[in-house]
């Protein structure tokens, strides 16, 4: 199957903990870093996920937001840090390259926010990306 999803980080899931609607799901990624997905509690039970399966994390690139340091205080979970290799400003938004630990992404910003950051391939950034925007798939 081919998916327009640009990011798909593979992992190992290490936890789930089912809530009464939803699920969090800890995934290892082949980088070391943890990430956390907030799916549906029937769609971890159809994925049979379990720690020590092996999975994708999708995320889209419009879902990945880049802060130039580390949050505190911020309820996004999942922050990846990385450097940009790349980027691609047009008109109205901006394509960034970001080069992760086992991996890359992509993210879709703003050109003002590209330019207000003083993004340029090189720049250190953090990726962060909400739990609930996070999708598995199983081989």
């Amino acid at each position: 199957m081919s998916l327009s999803i640009r990011n798909q980080l593979p992992g190992t899931v290490t936890a789930v903990t089912p809530g009464e609607a939803m699920a969090t799901v800890r995934v290892r990624l082949a980088g070391g870093q943890d990430l956390t997905a907030a799916i549906t509690r029937e769609a971890a039970q159809d994925l049979r996920l379990t720690p020590g399966t092996p999975v994708c994390a999708l995320m889209k690139s419009t879902e990945v937001s880049l802060a130039t340091a580390p949050i505190e205080g911020l309820s996004i979970r999942n922050q990846l840090p990385g450097r940009i290799t790349g980027l691609t400003a047009g008109e109205a938004m901006a394509s960034v390259r970001v080069t992760v630990e086992g991996g890359e992404l992509t993210a879709a910003i703003t050109r003002d926010a590209a330019e207000d950051l003083a993004l340029t391939p090189g720049t250190p950034v953090v990726a962060l990306i909400k739990a609930t925007e996070v999708s598995l798939t199983t081989a």
